[in-house]
């Protein structure tokens, strides 16, 4: 990452492996203080151990908190203000999906995929949001994703979950325009983290809708989001590929949006 820039603190959801963790050691060299959030306690030690010996200058703080409760999301808040913190970089990326149709779905899935990826990102921007106006400054990258400009059979609910995280980091950007704070949809395609094997059921043979070919790792994600966000972008869509295919699908008619999902491959289930 090319930043002179220095964050007081920097919170980072989802942050025991895949982009969060690749979050948080880009963010690492350039923070006085990263506060690391996961169910995974382990994880986080472990990743805060490898984070401070390569960058001395930052204090690395681990919360292990289940963000789909509402009592251990104020556990968490209540832990950064313990800790005299205040965020002034907002990473939500915890998240997790379902691969398959809707009618076959676990519902506790279901709704455990909505809590994590609308109202706990929602929670915490809302209580974020008062320290970053005070200090007059701030920024949050929601993590979103490409499947939300599309209605996606089998990837019904999860592609809903990340229109709502689109649409609302849109709007959130434009409310808090007069306060210095930005506000990024980062909305990346297929990437090389825990996301599939969490999004996959067992009956279904595979969960990526797409070859390697589109697939951008997960280093390249963060670099181009962190550029994205220093630059005030609204949206930004990590990789050359993935970039031409969110222009292509925006541009297309609704309608004709409609046809080609109604004719996309299905996944093969066992029987």
């Amino acid at each position: 990452m090319a930043s002179t820039s220095l964050y007081r603190c920097v919170l980072i959801t989802g942050a025991s492996s895949g982009l969060g963790a690749e979050f948080a050691r880009q963010l690492a060299p350039v923070s006085k203080a990263l506060v690391l959030v996961a169910r995974r306690l382990e994880r986080l030690k472990s990743l805060a151990a490898q984070l401070e010996a390569a960058s001395p200058g930052v204090q690395v703080h681990c919360l292990q908190a289940d963000l789909t409760e509402i009592d251990q999301r104020e556990s968490v808040l209540e832990s950064i203000r313990s800790l005299k913190l205040e965020p002034d970089f907002l990473i939500n990326n915890a998240g997790i999906g379902d691969y398959g149709e809707f009618l076959s779905s676990d519902w506790q899935k279901v709704e455990t995929m909505m809590r994590i990826n609308m109202e706990a990102l929602t929670h915490l921007t809302h209580s974020s949001l008062a320290g970053m106006i005070k200090q007059g400054s701030g920024s949050i990258i929601n993590v979103s994703s490409l499947a939300g400009i599309l209605a996606i059979p089998d990837f019904a609910v999860y592609a809903a979950t990340k229109a709502y995280v689109t649409s609302f980091s849109e709007a959130l950007r434009i409310e808090l325009m007069g306060h210095g704070i930005k506000v990024l949809a980062l909305c990346p395609g297929p990437v090389h983290t825990g996301f599939g094997q969490v999004a996959q059921r067992e009956e279904v043979s595979n969960v990526t809708p797409g070859g390697e070919s589109v697939y951008v790792d997960a280093v390249q994600v963060v670099e181009e989001a962190l550029t994205a966000i220093q630059k005030n972008k609204a949206r930004h869509y990590p990789g050359k590929k993935i970039a031409f295919m969110a222009a292509v699908m925006s541009s297309v008619p609704v309608f004709l949006l409609r046809k080609m999902m109604s004719r996309r491959p299905r996944r093969s289930q066992s029987s």
